[in-house]
C-alpha cells in the first residue's frame, strides 16, 4: 500500500550550490538537511525534510551514472517522484498484475531503503520511484 509521497528528487550539477539555493528558497536549517552517496546509483543526495515529505537533490559522481545522463540530456530539473511503501513485493507484484513493469528488480537506495523505478514510458512521461523503509 502506498502511505504518501517520499520525496521529490531534482538533478542537478552542482549539489553545494543547488542546497545553498533551496535552504534560502524553503527557508530550513542546515540541520535538516542529510547529505549521503549512493553507490548502487553513482550519486550524491542531499534530502532537505519539510514536514513528512523531503526535497532530494541528486548529483551524479560521474559521467556514467544515470543522473549524469539526464542532467546531459536535460539539465538541472526535476527527475522522480517517489512513494513510501510498507511493502515492496506486493507493490511490484500489484503493478506487474496491471501490466506495469518495474525497471528492474528493489534494490538498496539512499538511507538504506529498498527501492525500485518505474520507466516513465509506463507513466505519462514521469518516473515514479518506490521507497520502502528498512526495519
Amino acid at each position: 500500500m502506498i502511505k504518501k509521497i517520499d520525496h521529490i528528487a531534482i538533478a542537478v550539477q552542482n549539489l553545494e550550490s543547488a542546497l545553498e539555493t533551496f535552504r534560502n528558497v524553503l527557508g530550513c536549517a542546515r540541520e535538516a538537511i542529510r547529505i549521503e552517496e549512493v553507490p548502487s546509483e553513482n550519486v550524491r543526495v542531499a534530502f532537505i525534510s519539510i514536514g513528512e515529505t523531503k526535497i532530494e537533490l541528486l548529483e551524479p559522481m560521474s559521467n556514467e551514472s544515470a543522473i549524469a545522463k539526464f542532467l546531459a540530456k536535460n539539465g538541472d530539473g526535476m527527475h522522480h517522484i517517489a512513494f513510501e511503501t510498507d511493502d515492496i513485493e506486493k507493490e511490484t507484484e500489484r503493478l506487474r498484475s496491471v501490466n506495469i513493469n518495474p525497471l528492474g528488480l528493489p534494490k538498496e537506495g539512499a538511507g538504506g531503503k529498498k527501492i525500485m523505478f518505474l520507466h516513465p514510458k509506463e507513466t505519462n512521461r514521469v518516473l515514479l520511484e518506490f521507497a520502502q523503509k528498512q526495519h
